[in-house]
């Protein structure tokens, strides 16, 4: 909650159906660079080593992922992911220290069933 009452919690948008449908329709047209991201959230996220703060910042950068209505709307040509992009960046950045090899891994195992095996566009670490 803001100090004017309005609320930026965008964890209640936050579902594992709608997080999964939402990476079906759209991971080709987000590109694999955000999918990635959201992929490594989404694998810290279920991790039990996970603190609960840190889970709630994942959810929240999730469920403004899932949001449709987005600052910049996500069908928007050239542009419509980079405000998803910059909410996943920033939660990485928040619980980069509970992100473990494995949800790299598994988050890469995932991008290469959806995207192909090709490393020629290469994921950006955080």
């Amino acid at each position: 909650m803001t100090e004017n009452g309005s609320s930026n919690d965008y964890s209640q948008e936050y579902k594992e159906k709608s997080f999964w449908e939402k990476l079906g329709k759209y991971a080709i047209v987000a590109g694999k660079v955000v999918i990635e991201k959201a992929l490594v959230l989404y694998y810290c996220l279920q991790d039990p080593d996970t603190p609960a703060k840190e889970k709630a910042i994942i959810i929240a950068a999730l469920g403004y992922f899932i949001l449709p209505l987005d600052a910049i709307p996500d069908l928007t040509p050239m542009a419509g992911y980079t405000d998803d992009l910059g909410a996943l960046l920033l939660a990485l950045k928040v619980v980069s220290t509970h992100i473990k090899p494995e949800h790299h891994s598994k988050a890469k195992e995932k991008l290469a069933q959806w995207f192909g095996d090709d490393d020629s566009d290469p994921v950006m670490d955080v």
